[in-house]
């Protein structure tokens, strides 16, 4: 069963496709509380959805640069980054590299210059629609771009939300996971109303579920009876192959790809691939 589910997921032949949109989706992926698994999500979303035909950019903005060494892309001092972007207004083009062993992925990493890009916005011009600017100019046309968001409601988030057309939050299986959301939703919200009003909540992800905990399951129902349909049936289980994948430079699609951890990540971007072609774009 794992061999086949390995297969499936590496999808060496091409043979499996999922649903390409018939128009780009800029899905941001945010969510203040840090460790529930923002990058996890970005990256190995990203990576099944590369695996099955569709073209894919991920954006990292978050100056710790996770999502840059889970898809193994350099990001060290002096490499150009999303930070030319947003500054020097560096076209996306130049920046963005191709992620090694996945041919329609390609990722623009973020280094440690980034930390101070917060504090540079705030004299720019638009400053809050540099990103989406840097985007929207890029000439080749990706079916996904996901944005990986910092764990903050600062400026760099901001930039994230007005650049996109959805919002995925990653919600970890823990009550203190649910406390910060309110924030979220209120900033999100505000956005929508100032500066992007087709920005939407498009999907909820739970991760870092553990079925031995009574917990996990409380947690479950209370985000399913608030957010209804927009959860995901695909829940991410904790997983040990998933914390290990980026120490290796790898997504655990590529590094384990018959755990359960892969396995339900490819559900959960078959849902959302599923779902888009649906309802006409958005999750």
């Amino acid at each position: 069963m794992e061999a086949l589910r390995a297969v499936q997921i590496l999808n060496p032949s091409g043979e499996i496709i999922m649903p390409r949109p018939d128009h780009p989706r800029v899905i941001c992926v945010a969510n203040q509380k840090g460790g529930v698994g923002k990058t996890t999500t970005t990256v190995n979303l990203a990576v099944a959805l590369a695996l099955h035909g569709n073209r894919v950019l991920v954006v990292d903005l978050d100056p710790q640069g996770n999502a840059s060494t889970g898809l193994n892309v350099p990001h060290h001092a002096g490499v150009p980054d999303v930070y030319d972007c947003l500054i020097e207004n560096v076209p996306l083009a130049e920046v963005a590299q191709q992620v090694e062993g996945i041919p329609n992925l390609y990722c623009v990493p973020a280094t440690i210059d980034l930390a101070g890009a917060e504090i540079e916005l705030v004299s720019v011009v638009a400053r809050e629609s540099r990103l989406q600017r840097a985007i929207s100019g890029h000439p080749e046309k990706f079916d996904y771009v996901f944005i990986d968001c910092p764990p903050s409601l600062g400026l760099l988030t901001v930039n994230a939300l007005c650049a996109a057309q959805e919002v995925l939050i990653p919600i970890q299986c823990e009550y203190y996971a649910l406390e910060g959301l309110n924030q979220l939703i209120n900033n999100i919200n505000l956005v929508r109303q100032h500066l992007n009003p087709t920005l939407d909540v498009s999907t909820i992800l739970l991760t870092m579920y553990d079925r031995r905990t009574r917990l996990a399951d409380a947690v479950e129902q209370d985000v399913r009876n608030h957010f209804g349909t927009k959860v995901l049936n695909a829940v991410i289980p904790r997983n040990v192959r998933v914390s290990e994948a980026p120490s290796y430079g790898q997504s655990v699609m590529t590094y384990d790809p018959g755990s359960r951890g892969a396995t339900s990540y490819f559900e959960a971007a078959l849902e959302i691939a599923v779902r888009g072609v649906n309802t006409g774009g958005t999750a």
